[in-house]
């Protein structure tokens, strides 16, 4: 029998655009919209007979809320979760070549707009997250952005969060913590970078818990970084131990990885960004196990400062 409570969920940012933050290099051989959706379609059959039931999304992930949405319809299980976001547009129009991606607009317009389309989603929707949220954007300040979250949390029952990017997550955090409504907590959920380099999460993950706060972990392979590269020589005591975990526990790299955030952080569901069979195979091997303690030990060792890791990621391409 397939287990279904798996802690991995899938991320479809890869299947919905040609390109994605990432440090490999990869052809693309056909960017025609029809083999593109025919493909993120297989992934995603072969993630739900897999035992996956949580799949996260967002507009600014090119075709792939429209392409979950539908495909969602299609099996109509109500063991399926689906998590999206508001807050950035898909601008590349599926250009290789295209210089600007994303344009991020945290206002009440763009929440109403972009909430027509992801409502289609429902029943299966659980999840409506401001996609990046920063200070900058004001968007943790904005009454009328605010109340109107409140308003769809219930009248759908949905779980209100918020993804994170950049060095001061935590602090993002903690402002959303404080945010009421009518005198009622309105973040539910909070989708985090943390991986092996980016450990900042850990400072408030324990009070994420005990509040009841769903985590959601994403890019825990760190776009790429986490497996041996030449150009990254600062890190190769870090992939001497990811080979020796590896081989000690019979798994890919990619899976101790994921082990290292479900076993550190314990999370409500950790995201794959695989956009191919083999590679989401390849991460549902975490499942198989548990890492031992003193592994866990080992590999906190080489958490980097959030300034570290943001300023080397905001130097990796879209590819």
């Amino acid at each position: 029998m397939t287990k279904h409570n798996f802690t991995l969920g899938l991320g479809t940012a890869a299947i919905g655009r040609p390109q994605y933050i990432n440090i490999r290099q990869e052809e693309t051989t056909d960017c025609s919209l029809e083999v593109f959706r025919a493909a993120g379609k297989k992934v995603l059959d072969l993630a739900y007979e897999k035992g996956i039931r949580y799949f996260d999304t967002a507009p600014g992930y090119g075709l792939a809320e429209e392409l979950l949405v539908e495909w969602i319809q299609e099996k109509k299980d109500t063991t399926i979760e689906l998590a999206t976001k508001w807050g950035y547009t898909y601008v590349a129009n599926f250009d290789p070549n295209a210089t600007i991606h994303e344009v991020k607009e945290h206002s009440l317009e763009k929440l109403n707009e972009q909430w027509v389309v992801s409502k289609k989603a429902l029943p299966f929707l659980s999840t409506y997250q401001i996609h990046s949220a920063t200070f900058e954007t004001g968007v943790l300040e904005n009454e009328k952005v605010l109340n109107r979250l409140a308003e769809l949390k219930a009248n759908h029952q949905l779980h209100i969060g918020l993804s994170t990017t950049g060095t001061n997550q935590v602090e993002v955090i903690e402002k959303a913590l404080e945010v009421t409504v009518n005198g009622i907590s309105l973040f539910d959920a909070f989708q985090v970078t943390y991986n092996v380099l980016d450990q900042s999460l850990a400072e408030i993950s324990q009070q994420l818990t005990s509040s009841n706060k769903r985590i959601i972990l994403k890019e825990a392979l760190a776009n790429g970084r986490i497996f041996p590269n030449e150009r990254y020589p600062h890190y190769d005591k870090l992939y001497q131990v990811l080979v020796c975990l590896a081989k000690k526990y019979e798994v890919g790299i990619d899976a101790i990885a994921l082990r290292f955030c479900i076993d550190s952080i314990a999370p409500f569901k950790i995201l794959s960004g695989a956009a191919k069979a083999f590679h989401l195979t390849e991460n549902l091997k975490v499942e198989s196990f548990k890492l031992e303690e003193s592994d866990i030990a080992r590999l906190i060792q080489f958490a980097i400062t959030p300034n570290a890791y943001w300023k080397e990621r905001k130097q990796l391409g879209w590819n």
